[in-house]
Parts: C-alpha cells; structure tokens; sequence
C-alpha cells in the first residue's frame, strides 16, 4: 500500500462530507457548493484509488465495550462508494443550478454523509447507528421545503422511525445468539432475527404494502431535494439488505418479483411526475431484491447482476428526477397533462430524459440493458427449482415488470414532450443543471453500450466468476429487448383511456391505511386521556369521601346506619383513618 493510499485510508469520507455540510452554511452559496462538490468528488476518488490496495477493516476499535469497524473496505463498499460519490457530485452542481437554498444543500450533504457511513459500516452496531442517522438527516431535507412537505416528512419520519426500531431488534437479537457485531464474524443476520432484520430494511426498501412513504413523499420537496432523495435511502436499503441476507432466498426473489409488477403498476396510474418515478423506485429495487435472492440457485451471478442494477439504478434514476426536475422548475406545473409540446422548448431536457428513460427500460446500448439483462437471466435459470410456484413465475413477474416499465416511460415523455400543443414557452436547464444531467446520462452510456460495459462489469463483485458467463448484446437478449418495447409502445396506446379511468378509481393502499392510522391514534389518545381522568376524578372523589368523614365521623357514622357515641383522642383517631384511608386505596388499586 503506497503512503497515498495508507493516507487515504485513514480518513473517512462520511467526516469530510459533514465538515462540507457546514462549509455550505458559512461560506458564500458559489463557495460553499464548491467545498460541497469537492467533498463529494473526494468520496467517488477515494473508492476509485482504493481498490484492492485498499480492502480490509480500517478504524476498527472499541465502542461501549463491543468491536466496531468504522471505515470497512471490500468490493461491496468501494462499488458503494464509486456510485454515490460520483452521483452526489453531480447532484451538487444540480441543486448549485436549479438554485436551491443553502439549506436544501447542507442537509442534503449530511445525508450524503450518513450514506456513506452505513455504507462503509463493518459492524452491525455502527450500521445502525448511521441507518437512524440517515433516516433523520432525510427528514430534514423534506421539512425544509416547507408547506405540504412537512406533513409528508412527519409520515416518512414515522416509516423509517417503526423501521429502524425493527432493524435495532433485530441487531439485538442477532448480538445476543452471536455475541459479536462484526460482519466479518459471521454470514448475514443471524437465522434469529432474519423477520425482524427483513422489516426493518423492507421498510427502506419499499416492500409492497409497507412502500407509501415513497410515491407520498419524494414529490414534496424541492426537486434538488428530490434527486438526493431518490437514490440514497433505498438503493442503501438493498446494499444492507444484501449484507444481512448474502445467500439469498426464494422469498426474496418472489418479493423482488412482485415489487416489480406492482410498482410498475402504479407507475402507470400517475399524473404527477415526480410520484410515477417514485413508484419505479420500488418497481426497480424488485430486480435488485430479486436478484440478491436468487443468489440460493444461481449464485454470484445473480448477485452481480443485482448489485449492477443497483448501481446503474443510482445514474439512471437521479437523472430522471433531474429532467423532470427542470421542467417542475422552468414550468411550475406539476401535472403531466398541463404540460404537452416541451421538446421544442427544452430539446436538452428532452435529450437528456430519452437517455434516462432508455437505461431504466433497458434499451440496448444504455446501462439497465445490461444489469436488468443479467437479473432475468438469473431468475430463467432458476426455473427448475419452482416447485412451488410453477414453472418461471418469477421470470414472467419480472418480464411483465419490464413492459410496465416501457409503457410508463412512454406515457411520462409522450405527456411531457409530445402531448397537446405546447402552451407553455419556458426556458431550458440552466448550464449546471446540464452539467449534473450530462454527468449522470453520461455514465448511463458509458456503462451501456457494446464497447464499454466491461468497465460496468470491472467494478461489480465477483468480475472473474461472471464475465465469461455474461453476453448481454447475444441475439436472445436483443430480441426480448424489441418484443418488451413493441409490447410496451402497443400497450400504452391500447390502454391509455382504461389506464385514465383506473387512474381516478383504483387508489394504493395509503387511502386505506392513512386514515386508519389517523383515527386509530385518536382514538387511543382519546382513550387514554379518557381513562386517565376517569381514573383521577375516582381518586379525587375518594379522597374527597375520605376527607369529609374525618371531618364529620358522627354524620358519617349516622348516614351509615350505626348509632354510637364516639369519644376518643387524637392520635387515635389519626391512626384510624390513616389505616381506612390505606385500606380504601389498596382494594381501589386491586378493582
């Protein structure tokens, strides 16, 4: 290791990019984006120098009495680090562009830093302890914008709040039967607390029927806000999904499966842009989930093949929030069905959404050709092994899937660009909204085509086992990249009067469990606010009882029915009603 590397080391990312955050608030906004991008640029370097001279335990100590590593490095972490240092960076000179307070920037970059610190956790303790952090800091970033924000934020805090209680037990659990935090002591979770640990991360990850937090808040703050929003948070759900899970399992394949279909799905109901992204995010966390679960039968193929679209997801899907992003920001409509004609007024805009809508349905020559390639692959191989379910059920999951995806691409630029006649004339992306874009697009393509995916392969685990296995641009591949195309230009047309309809009458589950969990939780704070001043009038009309017997014995002793004389002394009668007084309390505390 060279005395560059050693240096390198030896300073954590997550330290520099806080430090950045609060260079943003005291430096002059063009000063403060600069320490910003550099912070960032310095994370995607570092994991690009690190490589293999570079791979082992780095800052392992001790904490509370437990062994932590807080600067783990290997092949996971440093494809981590690659994909959201260069992506922050770009983000950066997004938000610089779209002119987005100081604010948005530093919250932004604290929750760029408490990625990178779950990211480069070598233990289960520090993972956690970064995973509520980044929970926190994104809430932030939601609140900022204010208005409508801030009840979504109050509703995602309490999602990641409930998920990373769930995931703490489960590191609780996992301790108590393996009596160590490290990753490198053991394989995954422990079998113990594998629901627990499946709910905790499922929740960030957007499993289907815990996932409205997604579509509910990424489409509420400022759409820099959104791109940071739309990348970290769940694509770091399915790295630690992978880290607790690395043999996989059918059921999360399956899950992976139906993610896919019903985000697609949903996708295709949405009229705000923002939102209909929001909906392919679980759509596509389906395919890496699916292909980390098919890790049982296929092996690192199929991991590869997830961990290769979580990385192009990372490219792909910032660059569709930063299109849409700049049509929101040039037009203020946020209706698809206002907008219509824009690809005369925005051609770069346009430009650069053809590029992220072709790598996210995976169009040959872009990057989610090849990583999506790989994961369908997977689950055709594993078809054998479906006893249960039938013959390739995940493989047509994943393919129906893919035609959703097609049709909602089609309908967001169709709507956008193409709909109506173009009554809005709104500029096009500012030079560093296009600087951020080209980036992202740049590296969509770079990683996409025939010439130059190796270097996608290069950086995925597992390389030697997978690439001589790996043809993506074979005659198969291809032709089921046109069947899934035609598929999905014939069913959008078919369908758009039916899919509008649907639109207005079929509403996700969040119109069901919203107002169940308002009314549930004013009706047990009314219930225990009712019981408690049930309880304390009680209490006080005994005490009140109490108080005037001792006051009046002879009324008292006359209202019961005895007619007696009572003479006796002081500390007597003080004894006396202290011992009526505890008995009265005591048998009231027993009813």
């Amino acid at each position: 290791m060279t005395a560059a590397t050693g240096a390198l080391t030896a300073i954590p990312p997550y330290v520099v990019l806080a430090f950045a955050a609060l260079a943003v608030l005291a430096l002059p906004r063009h000063a403060g984006h600069v320490a910003a991008a550099l912070a960032t640029a310095f994370t995607f370097v570092q994991a690009v120098l690190l490589g293999d001279a570079g791979t082992g335990a780095h800052l392992a100590t001790q904490l509370f009495g437990f062994d932590v590593v807080f600067f783990n490095v290997d092949q996971f972490s440093l494809l981590m680090g690659v994909v959201v240092g260069f992506l922050a960076t770009a983000a950066v000179l997004y938000a610089y562009g779209t002119e987005a307070p100081t604010w948005v920037t530093a919250f932004a970059l604290i929750y760029v830093s408490s990625t990178v610190g779950t990211i480069y956790a070598g233990d289960w303790l520090t993972l956690i302890f970064f995973w509520e952090l980044m929970a926190v800091t994104s809430t932030l970033l939601v609140w900022q914008y204010g208005g409508a924000a801030v009840r979504a934020g109050y509703r995602y805090a309490l999602f990641h709040g409930i998920g990373g209680t769930f995931l703490l037990g489960a590191v609780v659990v996992h301790f108590a039967n393996a009596e160590t935090f490290l990753f490198s002591a053991t394989t995954g979770i422990h079998p113990a607390a594998t629901l627990l640990a499946a709910i905790g991360i499922g929740i960030n990850c957007g499993f289907v029927f815990l996932h409205t937090w997604l579509p509910d808040t990424y489409p509420r703050p400022h759409v820099a806000a959104s791109v940071f929003l739309s990348v970290f948070t769940t694509k770091t759900a399915a790295y630690v999904m992978y880290r607790a899970f690395p043999e996989g399992g059918m059921w999360l394949a399956y899950l992976g499966g139906i993610m896919a279909v019903y985000g697609a799905f949903f996708a295709l109901l949405q009229y705000d842009p923002r939102r209909l992204l929001s909906y392919h995010i679980q759509a596509q966390l389906g395919y890496m989930l699916a292909g980390f679960g098919l890790a049982t039968y296929v092996g690192e193929f199929a991991v590869t093949g997830g961990f290769a679209h979580l990385f192009n997801n990372v490219l792909y899907k910032s660059l569709l929030f930063m299109a849409v992003g700049v049509v929101i920001y040039r037009t203020g409509v946020e209706d698809i069905r206002d907008m219509g004609g824009l690809w005369r007024e925005m051609p770069v805009t346009f430009l650069v959404y053809l590029v992220g809508a072709a790598s996210i349905t995976a169009v040959p020559g872009f990057n989610g050709f090849i990583s999506k390639g790989m994961v369908i692959d997977s689950a055709h191989e594993v078809h054998n092994y479906e006893l249960l379910f039938g013959e390739g059920l995940l493989w047509w999951l994943l393919i129906v899937g893919g035609v959703g995806t097609f049709m909602s691409f089609i309908k967001l630029g169709y709507y956008m660009f193409f709909h109506g006649s173009a009554t809005l004339s709104p500029k096009d992306a500012t030079p560093f909204q296009t600087a951020g874009m080209v980036l992202a697009g740049g590296a969509c393509i770079f990683f996409g085509t025939p010439f130059t995916y190796d270097f996608l392969v290069e950086l995925m685990p597992f390389t030697a086992e997978v690439a001589p296995e790996l043809h993506p641009y074979s005659t198969s591949h291809l032709t089921e990249s046109a069947a899934l195309l035609v598929a999905g230009f014939v069913g959008f047309f078919a369908l758009k009067r039916p899919l509008g309809w649907l639109a207005h009458h079929m509403p996700d589950v969040d119109a069901v469990t919203y107002p169940a969990a308002f009314y549930l939780g004013r009706a047990s704070i009314w219930g225990v606010t009712e019981l408690w001043a049930a309880v304390d009038r009680a209490v006080m009309e005994l005490v009140a009882v109490i108080e005037w017997t001792a006051m009046h014995p002879r009324e008292a002793l006359a209202r019961a029915g005895v007619d007696t004389e009572i003479r006796t002394g002081i500390g007597r009668s003080v004894l006396f009603l202290t011992v009526v007084a505890g008995v009265a309390l005591f048998v009231f505390v027993l009813s």
